[in-house]
């Protein structure tokens, strides 16, 4: 009985510190079911339970038992389909959407909030909610950053360690005195020509930046910074650039817990599985091999192929990730036909390799110049119409949207396939000094923004209402960057960042991933 009470005490505080009450009824089941958890899991147990409630689109803070008996089985069912998520892959627009309530200091569910649900269509407010929702994102990471806390009250702060306060662009414009040693956050744009701005959401203001010094990474127009400087007559005059700090993958689950931002058919985020984290690291023969701009109307690109599931039919790799384009040029009108020839070839060779063709998955990521609604992110998978031949005679073949994310056991991986460095370098506000580390600086932009494309929309045009889908927030484990630019492979903040190159124009060198171990190993094919 004793036990009981505790654990309705217990209960009952969990829900009201998340602004929720339980009806008698609910509460009475919840502590039967609590009952045969054991006191070490009790709290990761109800934490779950409570996430779960929180999922479901909740119409008032009562919590009736039918929603907590929704919650709870949903938590076992989780349980039971650990086995199930080993392999997953999530297309753009099947990403989970999440909000960040500045309220509540959480992200909650997009069935919680009064936006509404996402439309290839978007609206004017969708354009001007993924600005904000970015640089919300952003603000709320810097201020958990240990040089943007504030220390306790009476707290003594160590030599070095001075602790800096963002202000907004709304604070600066209503100052009438000069203001020193300022560090704002904001967008830079150019409202005017030849003029940059800073924006946030109280305001613009002016930017005079010809003795600013810039940190590392590629700035351009639409990323967002953190400018140093001092203020006077409306014109932010910046010492110096830098980008918002980084943060971990498990620094944001600490804050945040086991939510699933990731998609996939799990309810809780797989990093928190014991028995996933344990099938990667024991399946050691486990590899993906990355392949872009495979070229499928190439002669000599199908030889190469040809050669690949030859020399891998041995030992078959877990999965192929073959990336656009498909074809060595648009053809116009007959491209389509090209097109299902050319996965009829395909599919002939695999075939050819039956350990191959029963053993391995095969994941078609399609580019910028491949049959689509133009050159617009995030693009949808190859038609049906094109694709259905090769996947009745390629069964473990997936033809999905550009850019995608792979679930592999605990391992979270995006693949994106754009020309990025290219464009990023090309609408610099200023390029680096030392242009032989571009790859590095390309690697702390895309992290630091948290966002896969931080360029302006008429750069790199994205459906405005599926913006949250190129976020890369929490970072993932591993990012595939299929981009035209020479091969990397650069680890940053627990975030392995690769780039295989172009397989026809980098002399067929291509990319291996090992999950148990998580290295990349670098691989070339020689001439026949």
């Amino acid at each position: 009985m004793d036990v009981a009470r505790k654990i309705k005490t217990k209960v009952s505080a969990g829900f009201k510190m998340r602004g929720l009450i339980l009806r008698p009824d609910a509460s009475r089941y919840l502590v039967e079911v609590l009952e045969s958890v054991s006191a070490s899991e009790l709290d990761d147990v109800m934490e779950k339970v409570l996430d779960a409630v929180e999922k479901q689109p909740l119409s008032s803070s009562m919590i009736e038992l039918s929603v907590v008996e929704s919650a709870v089985q949903d938590c076992t069912q989780s349980c039971d389909e650990t086995t199930d998520n080993v392999f997953n892959i999530i297309g753009a627009f099947d990403v989970p959407r999440y909000i960040y309530s500045v309220e509540r200091k959480k992200f909650v569910p997009i069935s919680m909030t009064s936006h509404s649900a996402p439309s290839l269509c978007g609206l004017a407010k969708d354009k001007a909610e993924l600005f904000r929702e970015r640089y919300t994102i952003l603000q709320q990471r810097i201020h958990r950053h240990q040089l943007f806390t504030p220390p306790a009250i009476g707290a003594a702060v160590e030599e070095g360690q001075n602790k800096f306060q963002l202000k907004t662009i709304e604070a600066l414009l209503g100052s009438t005195a000069k203001l020193g040693e300022v560090i704002v956050l904001g967008m830079i744009t150019q409202l005017k020509e030849g003029k940059f701005f800073l924006e946030d959401p109280s305001g613009t203001v002016e930017l005079e930046m010809s003795k600013a010094q810039f940190h590392n990474g590629l700035y351009t127009e639409s990323c967002f910074v953190l400018a140093e400087g001092w203020y006077e007559d409306s014109v932010f005059h910046v010492n110096g650039f830098g980008f918002p700090p980084t943060e971990s993958s498990s620094g944001t689950r600490a804050y945040y817990g086991n939510l699933n931002f990731f998609g996939g058919p799990s309810t809780t985020s797989v990093k928190a599985s014991a028995k996933l984290k344990q099938l990667e690291e024991e399946n050691e023969d486990a590899m993906f091999v990355i392949v872009s701009d495979v070229w499928l109307d190439n002669v000599e690109v199908m030889e190469k192929l040809n050669m690949m599931f030859s020399g891998y039919a041995s030992m078959p790799p877990t999965c192929f990730i073959l990336c656009g384009n498909f074809s060595s040029a648009p053809y116009g009108k007959t491209q389509i036909k090209s097109l299902k020839d050319s996965l009829k070839a395909l599919a002939d060779a695999i075939c050819a390799h039956p350990s191959i063709h029963s053993g391995c998955r095969f994941v078609f990521v399609p580019g910028p110049e491949d049959p689509g609604p133009g050159n617009i992110l995030p693009r949808p998978p190859l038609a049906d119409y094109i694709t259905e031949e090769f996947r009745q005679r390629v069964p473990f073949s997936v033809f999905t949207t550009n850019p995608c994310r792979i679930q592999y056991c605990s391992q979270e991986m995006v693949v994106i396939r754009e020309d990025l460095v290219n464009k990023m370098c090309r609408n610099c506000v200023r390029l680096p000094n030392n242009n032989l580390d571009i790859p590095n600086h390309f690697v702390k932009t895309i992290l630091s923004q948290g966002h896969l494309t931080p360029l302006p929309l008429y750069v790199s045009p994205v459906f405005w209402a599926y913006d949250y889908s190129l976020r890369v927030y929490p970072v993932p484990d591993v990012i595939i960057f299929a981009d035209k630019y020479d091969p990397f492979s650069i680890k940053n903040t627990d975030c392995l960042c690769v780039n295989p190159g172009s397989f026809p124009k980098s002399g067929f060198t291509f990319k291996v991933y090992y999950p148990s171990n998580r290295t990349v190993e670098d691989s070339k094919l020689q001439g026949l």
